[in-house]
């Protein structure tokens, strides 16, 4: 399968695509401009944020939206304003946050990423009210969490690693991580993540010019090709949430190279997301 640019080249940093009905359909951010990019019927609405950057972003349950900024969290009551809401997760300047997601009983999992590529990150799970645990230590580079429809187990990537994990999650509890698939590092590495309601797993592949889709059993079934190398997170979107939307980034690379890189790109790929859940606070 092929994906076709829907944008053309519209974000420096493309990440963190999610479908959510409220906001009219899709949206993404483009990372170091701290914008929102939504894609509404045949163009794209931008948002600036106002803050230092723009890691992921997820729809609230009370609407508007919550936002990884550089250290930590800035929230929105609106979809359509820029945050007035912030919480700090991290105090020192060798992490920054990335990427991040909602689990099944509206709590954030947002992880953080060393800037020297070292294991000093985390993984935090952030409660309504905004207090916050770490879950995870030793993490590189935190990026894409998924649960499956029962909400039974999810899956995360810690991409230097180059391998996605699988755990269960239960009582609000993750536990029982383990080895899901691994990435020849000589492919690509493994970056954002969504899982369709058939329990497969799709994952964008980094400096791989693909979307790589896994059983429930770890075997890939599937590729996604891209004319871009650097592909960034992936999601499910129209009303029968039977699109995967895929982000891309320019970062890194010269004027000349991968013209079409910081576009958005979709592909129908004949199986169908579980719809997106927000976060409760």
């Amino acid at each position: 399968m092929r994906a076709e640019n829907v944008t053309g080249p519209i974000a420096f940093h493309g990440e963190s695509p999610v479908w959510w009905p409220a906001w009219g359909g899709l949206r993404f951010v483009d990372a170091h401009a701290a914008d929102l990019l939504t894609l509404t019927a045949g163009d794209v609405e931008r948002l600036h944020t106002h803050e230092d950057s723009a890691s992921f972003v997820r729809p609230r349950e009370g609407g508007g939206y919550v936002l990884g900024t550089l250290r930590g969290l800035a929230l929105s009551d609106t979809a359509d304003a820029a945050p007035t809401h912030h919480a700090t997760l991290l105090s020192s300047n060798r992490q920054q946050m990335n990427d991040g997601g909602i689990t099944p009983d509206g709590e954030l999992l947002v992880g953080s990423m060393s800037n020297d590529g070292s294991p000093s990150g985390f993984l935090f799970k952030v409660s309504p009210d905004l207090s916050f645990t770490r879950v995870l230590d030793r993490v590189a580079c935190s990026n894409g969490v998924g649960f499956t429809a029962s909400g039974s187990s999810g899956y995360y990537v810690d991409t230097l690693t180059s391998q996605i994990d699988a755990f269960d999650y239960a009582g609000s509890h993750i536990e029982n991580r383990r080895l899901f698939a691994k990435v020849d590092p000589d492919d690509g590495l493994p970056d954002g993540l969504t899982v369709d309601r058939d329990g497969n797993v799709w994952v964008a592949i980094w400096g791989a010019s693909e979307v790589r889709a896994y059983s429930p059993a770890g075997e890939h079934v599937a590729s996604i090709e891209l004319p871009v190398r650097q592909v960034s997170a992936c999601t499910f979107g129209d009303d029968d949430l039977g699109t995967l939307y895929i982000t891309t980034s320019r970062q890194g690379l010269t004027a000349t190279e991968d013209r079409e890189a910081g576009s958005l790109f979709r592909v129908r790929t004949g199986t169908f997301g579980v719809p997106a859940t927000a976060f409760a606070g």
